[in-house]
Order: C-alpha cells, then structure tokens, then sequence
C-alpha cells in the first residue's frame, strides 16, 4: 500500500500563539491519537500534500524525534478564507486495534446492462469500513459484470474479507439505467395498438 513518509517536530507550546507561529512558518500543527499516548507535532505544509489532495488511500508514516509513527489520516481543517491546511489528525495504527476508515471503491468489469446500451450511474465512491490494520487495503473492488440494465450493485452485495463495511447495507453503490435512445428504439419496436 502506498505510503507517504512525513518528517515533524515535537510540539513542546500549544495555544493560539504557538499554533500562530507555526503556520506564519508555513509548518501545520498536527496530532497523532488511538496508540500508547498523543503525539503533538507539526510539520511543512507541502509534506501533507501527497496525503490531502488525493483521492486514494494510503498510510502515512510520521517521524518525530526519532520515532515512527504509522498512521492514516483522520481528519482537517482548512482556513475558511485562504482555504490552507491548518491543522491535521492522524490516527496511529496498532496492530491489535480496529480502526475505522474510507476506503475507495474500485469498479472492475463491464456490466451486461452497459453492453446492451444502458448507461452506468455511480452513487458512491467510498466504503466506511472497520478492520485491524493488518486488512486494509487501497481500495475495495466491485465487479460490475453481472449488473443488468435496470440493476442496482448495492452496499450488502460487496464482499470484502475481514472487513465489515459500516454503510447502511441498501444503499446502491452503482446502477444501470436505460438511455433515451435505447427507450425510443423500445418505444419503436412496441407496435402501436390498432385504433378501434
């Protein structure tokens, strides 16, 4: 799994002031929580990057003071006028604890509806899932080749090994829906019915 490696600084101040100073630095505060204790740190701007402006999953390893810490992203704050990353949770992974997390969805396979000239709808693109670290994964795949036109590739129909999915089991993650064109060629191939 792709992982982004971050260098930081222990945070020794915390408050307004200090966080202040930090970001006229261009360094973001951040903290690390869920292993044995909270890791305060910060580190440059640019360095969370790869890890924030992405839509795949990966992991992050924080190095602070000499120590390394494997974490996925939790959680950020943007500033509302700059739209800047000024701040950033990670949750460490522990090997014996579940975590939650987003994972993305690969769709694989080409669906029986779309060969037959519907057209795929995605609805969701992202799973919420809770599993030990050692199980997560880039992405979770669907396979869309048995989806029919009209059909709908729900959240109960993924399958997804040492991993339970927490969304709400019916929501449809993809469908197939007819085309106008494909309903005007029905419509055309459906005599009309003879006036009495």
């Amino acid at each position: 799994m792709k992982t982004i490696t971050i260098e930081g600084q222990l945070r020794t101040e915390i408050g307004k002031k200090a966080t202040r100073q930090l970001r006229s630095q261009e360094l973001v505060p951040g903290v690390i929580y869920g292993g044995a204790a909270e890791i305060n740190f910060s580190a440059p701007a640019k360095a969370f990057k790869p890890l924030v402006y992405t839509a795949e999953f990966q992991l992050a390893e924080v190095q602070v003071e000499g120590k390394t810490y494997k974490c996925i992203l939790k959680d950020l704050q943007f500033d509302k006028v700059s739209d800047a990353l000024i701040h950033v949770d990670l949750l460490e992974l522990v090997d014996t604890k579940k975590v939650i997390a987003t994972l993305p969805i690969k769709f694989t396979g080409t669906s029986i509806g779309v060969k037959e000239g519907g057209k795929l709808i995605t609805k969701i693109k992202s799973l919420k899932v809770k599993t030990l670290p050692k199980y997560l994964r880039e992405n979770i795949e669907v396979d869309l080749t048995n989806l029919q036109l009209n059909g709908n590739i729900r959240v109960e129909d993924v399958k997804a090994d040492n991993i339970e999915i927490l969304n709400s089991p019916r929501i449809p993650i993809a469908s197939v829906v007819m085309t106008r064109q494909l309903k005007q060629e029905e419509a055309a191939a459906t005599p009309a019915k003879a006036k009495k």
